[in-house]
């Protein structure tokens, strides 16, 4: 679900008393989660670099806790330029930054985050750069002349270089920073990507440059990276797992949808779930086989939906009371999945097909059956 807070589709300016409807020509998306003490802020340093330039800025927020959309909204109450999307049941940047990229018509588009790290001054630059040089895209970048990490520590430039490093099979070798959040691009070059784009994860520069048709010509002009002033990063360990899964897309996606991939390797853990507690309930505890393997199958889907719904599907993860529904259904889709695995395996099997073939078409049946039923009934906003 997602809700639309917006003052039409003019950005307005006032150079002096009067207020002035004009086209706007540039929309700078900013995507949000527990960001409200941040975004009078931007606002306010947004209309400071930005004078004489018609623009709006487009807060995309999954549904923050700290009622940041809230806050946008009271600022749109009072300056047009400001709007608010909010997104219900789903988060991650790169979607939100889609999401709030099609909700605008300015020809000119920006993506900056919420947390004041990114200069703002630069945008007349890039904007510039954009225009004059008939650029598809202008990076603000921390690598270019100028630019700058910041404060940054040693072991985070570290894993910034190993990021950089593996995105060079996506991404043209001469982009110094790759790992950028922070650009401008024309919407041509933009709609020509947006069908492709994986939207997963937080990189979505390296999507861009990764699913363009073409290739894109584009420049960097640096900047210094800033300390965040409010509220706390979003950065933890499953960034990087989001970073793997973006590329994995880019690589094999053309193939095989990498949520399938995942849920596959999820099921191979479910099997391993299985197996010990088999082991433990029938073996070590000598309980009889029919309660054994009543609470194995019980424990590897919960095992398997539990994985499912933080990694393969973080983006649309299930909490509170979702959770436990989400559970049943991932349940009752497996057990019909599980009827259809030994139905195709024992039909093949009887035709005289070697029984391990006969076993393997059947969990092939099973797992695509399962990914199917549970993208649509489990993680049905994902999909």
């Amino acid at each position: 679900m997602t809700i639309f807070a917006t003052r039409g589709a003019k950005c307005l300016r006032s150079p002096t008393t009067e207020v002035t409807a004009i086209a706007c020509e540039l929309s700078i998306v900013v995507p949000t989660f527990n960001e409200r003490d941040n975004v009078p802020e931007l606002v306010r340093a947004l209309e400071q670099a930005l004078p004489g330039i018609a623009w709006e800025v487009v807060f995309v927020d999954d549904d923050s806790g700290d009622a940041t959309a809230e806050a946008a909204r009271t600022l749109a109450a009072s300056d047009p330029r400001v709007r608010c999307v909010q997104r219900i049941g789903r988060r991650g940047l790169s979607s939100a930054c889609v999401e709030g990229v099609l909700a605008t018509s300015a020809p000119y588009v920006a993506v900056m985050d919420a947390d004041l790290q990114h200069d703002e001054a630069i945008l007349p630059d890039m904007l510039a750069r954009l225009k004059q040089d008939g650029l598809d895209i202008v990076v603000g970048s921390r690598h270019a002349s100028g630019g700058s990490l910041g404060t940054w520590g040693a072991g985070r430039a570290r894993i910034s270089r190993l990021a950089t490093r593996l995105s060079r099979g996506l991404v043209p070798a001469e982009l110094g920073d790759p790992m950028s959040g922070y650009f401008v691009m024309t919407r041509a070059a933009f709609m020509d990507c947006v069908r492709q784009l994986s939207s997963l994860g937080f990189k979505i520069l390296v999507d861009l440059f990764a699913s363009s048709p073409r290739p894109l010509r584009f420049a960097e002009v640096g900047y210094t990276f800033r300390n965040r002033r409010h509220g706390e990063s979003k950065l933890d360990s499953l960034v990087v797992w989001e970073y793997a899964m973006l590329l994995a897309d880019k690589l094999v996606g053309h193939f095989i949808p990498i949520r399938f991939l995942l849920f596959g390797v999820v099921g191979g853990t479910g099997v391993v779930v299985y197996i010990a507690v088999m082991t433990t309930f029938h073996n070590l505890l000598s309980i009889n086989f029919q309660p054994s393997q009543a609470a194995a199958t019980l424990v590897a889907m919960t095992s398997n939906f539990a994985i499912n719904n933080w990694l393969t599907y973080r983006d649309a993860r299930l909490r509170g009371r979702r959770w436990w529904t989400g559970l049943l259904s991932f349940c009752a889709v497996c057990s019909i999945g599980a009827v259809a695995n030994v139905g195709i395996a024992s039909v093949l099997f009887e035709r005289a097909y070697v029984w391990w073939i006969a076993g393997l078409a059947g969990i092939l049946v099973g797992t695509v059956f399962n990914f199917a039923m549970t993208s649509v009934f489990t993680w049905k906003r994902a999909s």
